[in-house]
């Protein structure tokens, strides 16, 4: 009978230890949650429940299973020991990493809230995402070194590699270099503010957003929805253009190629009564001049401003659309055309021209 109670009382009072520690933690948080609303990191760290009971129900096994002195158990007590050593590691592992990404994201929440400056918060949550993905990346990797010294040929392994450490490290200091310079990279963009998530940027002839920034890549999600992967190390070698950096606010330009005899002022009283009723447009600025001229037609420059890179891309298309409709509609002769007559037109078969001259 007592082969039957032990094991039962040592492996039920370690379930039921270590959900009451587990319930007790979260009472706990859940009440701070409740009584300051506006720190959020009572509420993330709610989010430790599991890994926090399965580390307190391994470690109290793990210090308790040799009293079970059940046979079955004592002929695989060290496989046992060891067995539960593992789980140890990698439930607290599990529960290290959880417990930086709830700071972490503490951190960035109230700071984006008390921020009002989109480029800060944007530079914050690509510093913060990098140094949880390190952190993570540290964590993982000692935490499968100590599963692995847990081995006895292990350790006599790892004695022996010490001994030619210097080889090895040159040997996986070459063989890893891109991905090394990508590391290094990665933490460059962070930190030095290079580029950031929620940017608009152009790569490669690619208009996009930065969508997502790791160690080794970034992704840039395009205006038609595709994502665009690159190496980290691109955007710290070679030239691309960031829309967002130093403001959000943008201007851009329309070009058409009319006819010499357009009708420029009527044009820019147009273009001044589209922005109006164009939303997107910023009313901070805009103009329309004669930038170009060839034996056959000139190019007119329409500038606009928008307060971002989306708005200025509607705007842009909106004025392009409204001005070339309301030309071949209303001045069809200022629209490009192959001249078959001898002479140029006079100002007589175009009224606006005789207008504009008076």
């Amino acid at each position: 009978m007592e082969n039957v109670l032990r094991p039962l009382i040592v492996i039920g009072g370690s379930v039921v230890l270590a959900l009451v520690v587990g319930w007790l933690a979260d009472r706990l948080l859940r009440r701070a949650d409740a009584r300051d609303r506006e720190t959020p990191l009572w509420g993330l760290l709610r989010r430790c429940r599991i890994p926090l009971n399965l580390v307190m129900l391994t470690a109290i096994l793990r210090g308790s299973y040799d009293e079970i002195k059940w046979k079955p158990v004592q002929d695989h007590e060290a496989g046992l020991g060891q067995f539960l050593t593992l789980i140890l590691i990698g439930a607290s592992s599990w529960l290290v990493v959880r417990i930086a990404t709830a700071v972490v994201e503490s951190s960035y929440t109230r700071y984006a809230a008390s921020t009002r400056d989109p480029a800060r918060v944007r530079r914050v949550r690509t510093q913060v995402t990098l140094i949880q993905r390190v952190v993570s990346a540290i964590v993982i990797v000692v935490a499968i070194a100590a599963m692995l010294l847990t081995f006895p040929a292990m350790r006599a392994a790892g004695a022996s590699l010490l001994a030619s450490a210097g080889i090895v490290g040159v040997v996986a200091g070459v063989a890893a270099q891109s991905t090394l310079g990508n590391l290094f990279a990665g933490l460059q963009i962070a930190f030095g503010d290079v580029v950031r998530i929620g940017d608009t940027v152009v790569v490669e002839g690619e208009w996009g957003v930065v969508e997502e920034i790791t160690l080794t890549y970034l992704s840039v999600r395009t205006w038609d929805e595709r994502r665009l992967t690159m190496p980290v190390s691109y955007f710290t070698s070679k030239p691309f253009q960031n829309w967002s950096r130093g403001g959000v606010q943008m201007t851009g330009t329309v070009y058409f190629h009319l006819d010499h005899s357009a009708p420029i002022p009527l044009m820019r009283e147009r273009l001044a009564l589209i922005l109006k009723e164009c939303p997107a447009w910023d009313g901070r600025d805009f103009s329309l001049a004669v930038t170009d001229t060839t034996p056959t037609t000139i190019q007119v420059r329409a500038v606009v401003t928008a307060k971002d890179a989306d708005d200025i891309w509607t705007v842009r298309v909106t004025v392009r659309e409204q001005l070339v409709a309301w030309l071949y509609e209303e001045h069809p002769y200022a629209l490009p055309r192959i001249t078959t007559e001898a002479q140029p037109p006079t100002p007589r078969d175009h009224p606006a021209i005789e207008d504009e001259r008076r």
